[in-house]
């Protein structure tokens, strides 16, 4: 099922208009000077609020280094403070010549709005966690995969730098900010139980797990207190000591506060795994599809969708299975038969263990080395393999990665759930990589480090996801298979899985699945194994409406490659498309259109 025009949005007339237009292209005209002036003032307003942006890209430094000792506002009056920031500038943007805009501008103006807009309408619910240009939406506060208790600890230890005491005075300013996180978050999680807003007990549970688990142990050995024990070494200022009674009085109280109002909530819960159960829960659906997709697609299109697609991607896999000796049964059935057979499993051990970061780490420096093949301008693709954090890994997805900093110092990052080897098989690593890192996630983050800030603080879950997907195709089609068609089976099953994302998160949220039934046709369907997939419907129930943005995306991205082929004829070049679509930078889908129209129209110049 094609992705339609009728069925994306975000885009308007003028914007249309510029994506007609032949290539005086990115030239600038003299309405940018307020905009870019614009551009600037949001950027920094947003860092203000979202301070933890700002050591992520590493540029918590010079004139904002004051933003290092500080983090996000969790609070209610936090998330006042945010909406109202919101408003403000959309009426900013409102009041610009948006007409008098050159495309490059009217874009980065266009990213703005669709963000802003797109976040105060989650606001507007009263609940949750909304994302401010970022993929993370939740209607609950705290979850196993939501919340202070994960966010922070990971960011001081492996974002917070810390080279001279001022650094290691920062932390604590940060460490003492934390504890008032998880009070603000404490009083919005009794909000929202007062409004019925409460996650399935199976959800709770884990995050009871999780969250006993940091609070357990003698503090001295907590790691927010070895991280800056341990680097601040030889430093004056008694830092670990120092945070070893941050931890006692402030974080382990509030710990505890938090943990008490979850176990309050955990006496309510249900088992009930959509957020069909909330009194507007099918509203919040609609705008959590909407944000995760950047369309207007329904529940029932994305359903059908991913039927249709997983059927395709079967098709394909069928035909490898047999050759294989693979054949008989349903595709599932015998893809869950090749991920048990040994040859492609790993021990469960730390060597185990080992063995899967180096196989990730030497696909990344293999790929990297093709990267002229598939685009005409480069990034270094800096980026490395690390195990997620233990405390995190029980309610974390398989795995993650993004960009490092803008300056290059710290190195993007594939985070590996390593709580089981299980999870993985040596023929679905090589995709995993590609996905995560280069030419995925790591490598298009760091082209958006050219652009105006604003650009590199925003994102859109379709553009981003369907970007990785669409990675892992380039990899496939610079023949990173053709030595062994197995691994091929695991790039095939990975697009599969994110059609089945598109099936569950619509079934569990708008046709009121229980976990136990996607679980169960997740692991039919796709042949993926139960502790596997156990972790990503848990994830579809927190995230509503993210995991469809993938497949959505992806589909979008080859639907306009489709279309420039039709366009340009012997014209038509793959590294020039690649080019256009990444650095255009992370857009809604429809912005994505007029980028690719203003492509065709320059190459037919």
């Amino acid at each position: 099922m094609e992705t339609t025009r009728r069925q994306l949005l975000l885009g308007t007339a003028a914007t249309l208009a510029a994506g007609a237009l032949p290539s005086r292209a990115w030239a600038a005209t003299a309405s940018d000077a307020a905009a870019e002036a614009l551009l600037t003032r949001t950027a920094e307003g947003l860092l203000a609020i979202y301070p933890e942006g700002a050591t992520t890209l590493g540029i918590d430094k010079d004139a904002r280094a004051r933003l290092k000792h500080r983090l996000a506002d969790r609070s209610v009056e936090g998330q006042r403070k945010v909406a109202a920031m919101l408003r403000r500038t959309l009426a900013e943007i409102a009041a610009l010549d948006l007409n008098g805009l050159s495309p490059a501008m009217r874009t980065h103006i266009d990213v703005v709005q669709a963000s802003f807009a797109n976040a105060l309408d989650g606001f507007g619910f009263g609940y949750g966690d909304v994302a401010v240009g970022g993929w993370r939406n939740s209607p609950y506060v705290v979850a196993q995969n939501v919340g202070a208790f994960l966010d922070v600890p990971r960011m001081l230890d492996s974002d917070h730098r810390i080279a001279g005491p001022e650094d290691g005075e920062a932390y604590l300013d940060r460490l003492e900010s934390y504890g008032d996180q998880l009070n603000g978050e404490t009083e919005r999680l009794k909000i929202a139980g007062a409004k019925g807003v409460i996650a399935p007990d199976f959800l709770l549970d884990k995050a009871l797990k999780q969250m006993r688990l940091a609070r357990s142990g003698n503090t001295a050995g907590w790691d927010l207190v070895t991280s800056v024990a341990n680097r601040t070494a030889g430093m004056d200022g008694d830092f670990g000591e120092r945070a070893w009674m941050l931890c006692n009085d402030r974080i382990a109280p509030a710990l505890d506060r938090q943990i008490a109002e979850l176990e309050r909530h955990r006496r309510r819960a249900t088992s009930d795994a959509g957020v069909w159960k909330f009194p507007d829960g099918d509203a919040y659906y609609a705008w959590a599809l909407r944000a995760g997709t950047t369309t207007t697609m329904t529940p029932d299109e994305v359903h059908a969708m991913g039927l249709d697609q997983l059927a395709q991607l079967q098709a394909e896999m069928d035909v490898i299975l047999k050759a294989q000796g693979y054949s008989q049964g349903s595709v599932g059935a015998r893809m869950t038969a090749l991920g048990k057979d040994p040859r492609f499993a790993f021990p469960e051990t730390d060597a185990g263990r080992a063995e899967i970061v180096a196989i990730l780490q030497n696909r990344i420096d293999d790929i990297r080395a093709r990267m002229p093949q598939a685009f005409n301008t480069l990034v270094k693709g800096n980026v490395e393999v690390k195990r997620l954090p233990l405390a995190e890994e029980p309610g974390a997805p398989g795995a993650y990665g993004g960009p490092g900093t803008i300056d290059g110092s710290v190195p993007g990052r594939l985070w590996i759930n390593l709580r089981s080897t299980g999870i993985w098989t040596r023929y679905s690593l090589p995709d995993l990589a590609y996905h995560e890192s280069i030419p995925g996630h790591a490598w298009q983050g760091e082209y958006t480090f050219t652009m105006p800030l604003i650009r590199s603080l925003l994102q859109f879950n379709a553009y981003s996801e369907g970007w990785a997907l669409y990675a892992e195709q380039i990899a496939d089609e610079l023949g990173v298979y053709a030595a062994n068609p197995v691994e091929r089976l695991g790039y095939l099953q990975s697009l599969a899985f994110r059609a089945c994302r598109l099936v569950v998160d619509t079934g569990l949220h708008a046709k009121r699945w229980t976990r136990a039934q996607a679980i169960q046709w997740f692991v039919e369907a796709n042949g993926s194994s139960e502790d596997e997939v156990q972790g990503e419907v848990d994830r579809y129930c927190s995230w509503p409406g993210q995991a469809c943005g993938y497949k959505v995306g992806h589909s979008e991205i080859v639907r306009l490659r489709t279309r420039a082929k039709a366009a340009l004829g012997e014209r038509y070049d793959f590294k020039a498309f690649n080019d256009a679509v990444v650095l255009g930078g992370n857009v809604p889908m429809t912005v994505l259109g007029h980028i690719v129209d203003r492509h065709v129209a320059g190459r037919r110049a």
